[in-house]
């Protein structure tokens, strides 16, 4: 390998490095000519569609108990008490005075588990005329009856029907009534936490219309049981209905206070603290 000394320096320069060198100065200065002309490169920006009728206040998901416990005449008076709420002044104006004036509802019906039945799919209620339709099918509908009762399996159901509908709801809240304890699908306690946790409110609405003639329901003090094992979120609360006559009110007050977001004053319940906890995993 022949050196060369230059003359400025005296350092010594290979002949090879030279003669890359010299293969790659006019390669360069063509890519940075070409550089220089070239067009800036447009990506596209990422986009998305905006729906603004996707857009509600609360997606409520009615979640009904119809277990072999409810007897025909409970069902006929929880089917017209939720029709009444539903179509009710009361009702209307508090789904008006939100931010979009608008809520999407779905009313379904549970049992044990996988035993779940859409009487009424989501809608969307803005007004008397959306609300009558809603509550139109759900009057229609024919009574069911199934044999047992999973809470778990209806949370399950619940949350799916939220997460897969078209809507985004500034609340997302599931509304559950039963007129006993989870007896079937495993634990109802981590299912609650498992929705609370993803941000879901449940609600609870305990019948309690055969406390005098049922026994085991006296002894389980099934308003504590929902309070301790079911109910859970954000402003979380559950109503006892324990008469007939009082069915269609607690149903309105329910959804009056689920659709304008209010809470108690204060608890509907004696604190935990001052009762003896209920034992969730009991009939699990």
């Amino acid at each position: 390998m022949r050196l060369v000394k230059t003359e400025k320096t005296g350092r010594s320069v290979h002949w090879p490095t030279i003669a890359a060198l010299a293969f790659l100065v006019p390669v360069l200065l063509t890519a940075l000519g070409d550089a220089k002309g070239a067009e800036p490169e447009h990506r596209p920006l990422m986009s998305f569609e905006y729906d603004p009728s996707s857009e509600v206040d609360v997606e409520l998901v009615l979640a009904v108990d119809i277990s072999q416990s409810m007897d025909t005449d409970e069902q006929e008076v929880q089917r017209a008490g939720y029709i009444a709420a539903l179509t009710s002044e009361e009702f209307l104006n508090a789904v008006q005075y939100g931010p979009t004036g608008r809520i999407a509802v779905i009313y379904m019906e549970w049992g044990g588990v996988d035993e779940h039945f859409l009487v009424a799919d989501w809608t969307v209620i803005k007004d008397a005329a959306t609300a009558r339709i809603f509550a139109g099918q759900i009057a229609e509908a024919p009574l069911r009856q199934v044999q047992r009762t999973s809470i778990t399996s209806a949370l399950t159901k619940s949350v799916s029907l939220v997460n897969e509908n078209a809507y985004q709801g500034l609340r997302r809240v599931i509304d559950i009534s039963g007129d006993g304890p989870n007896n079937q699908g495993g634990s109802v306690t981590k299912v609650r936490d498992h929705l609370v946790s993803a941000g879901i409110t449940i609600n609870g609405l305990p019948l309690m219309m055969k406390t005098s003639t049922n026994t085991w329901q006296a002894m389980l003090n099934l308003d504590h049981y929902y309070e301790d094992c079911v109910i859970g979120g954000p402003g979380s609360f559950a109503i006892p209905v324990k008469s007939k006559d009082g069915f269609a009110d607690a149903i309105r007050m329910k959804l009056v206070m689920e659709i304008a977001g209010l809470t108690f004053d204060r608890p509907s319940f004696h604190p935990v603290a001052d009762r003896r906890p209920v034992r969730c995993d009991l009939f699990d």
